[in-house]
């Protein structure tokens, strides 16, 4: 985590630090981030950075940290219309969610997919965490919509688990460069290029695979 000295900056230094970093981060992996480029652009001393982290790891766990703290906190302000939905529409409800942090957000969510999937020097048990929260949240999901009847109970729950917590984490990046958007071109126009006709029908293939492999009726007997 940061140092006192980075918290008590100017707002608009610290702030500036941050977006820098960020950007870094989210342009390259962990071992091609550079420490240097940070504070060159950001016209501080080297060892000034030393004065707020202390070092390029504390600095990228700070940003992980701080891309699950938005995530989170969005999904948070955003109740679903009806708590008395399906599996299936909440799931819909919560990947639209999850696409709007994404698309307000592409370089913190880069940021955190490459934490998952990238060269991320987290902590072991860190990772697994991360990784065993999703799957254990997307675990009850499946179990709730085979109470519903939405969700054919044959269907494995960790498969059927995993297929949603990779939906969930991976689908905002794969529509992003189905349509060779980068994030600068999000960030330009307030993501108004991704509401699009193409966005909404690979939104809609995506549910309707989902539905249709996880359904009621929808294994077939051997």
């Amino acid at each position: 985590m940061p140092k006192q000295t980075f918290f008590n900056l100017p707002d608009e230094k610290r702030n500036a630090i941050l977006d820098l970093a960020i950007e870094e981060f989210a342009e390259n992996d962990y071992k091609n981030a550079s420490i240097s480029r940070i504070v060159n652009r950001a016209g501080i001393a080297k060892g000034s950075f030393y004065q707020y982290f202390e070092d390029k790891k504390d600095l990228y766990l700070y940003l992980i940290d701080l891309s699950a703290q938005e995530k989170t906190n969005m999904l948070a302000e955003n109740q679903p219309p009806d708590n008395n939905m399906d599996v299936f529409s909440y799931i819909s409800w919560l990947l639209r969610t999850g696409l709007d942090f994404e698309f307000s957000n592409p370089k913190l969510a880069q940021i955190g997919y490459r934490a998952i999937y990238g060269d991320a020097p987290l902590p072991t048990e860190t990772r697994e965490v991360i990784e065993e929260g999703g799957m254990q949240y997307f675990r009850q999901l499946v179990d709730q919509g085979v109470e519903q009847g939405v969700i054919d109970p044959e269907i494995d729950t960790d498969v059927a688990a995993f297929m949603f917590n990779v939906v969930f984490t991976n689908l905002g990046d794969y529509i992003l460069k189905q349509q060779a958007i980068e994030p600068e071109q999000v960030l330009l126009d307030s993501g108004q290029s991704l509401l699009s006709p193409e966005t909404e029908r690979l939104f809609e293939q995506v549910l309707r695979i989902l539905q249709s492999g996880m359904g009621v009726n929808s294994v077939t007997q051997a």
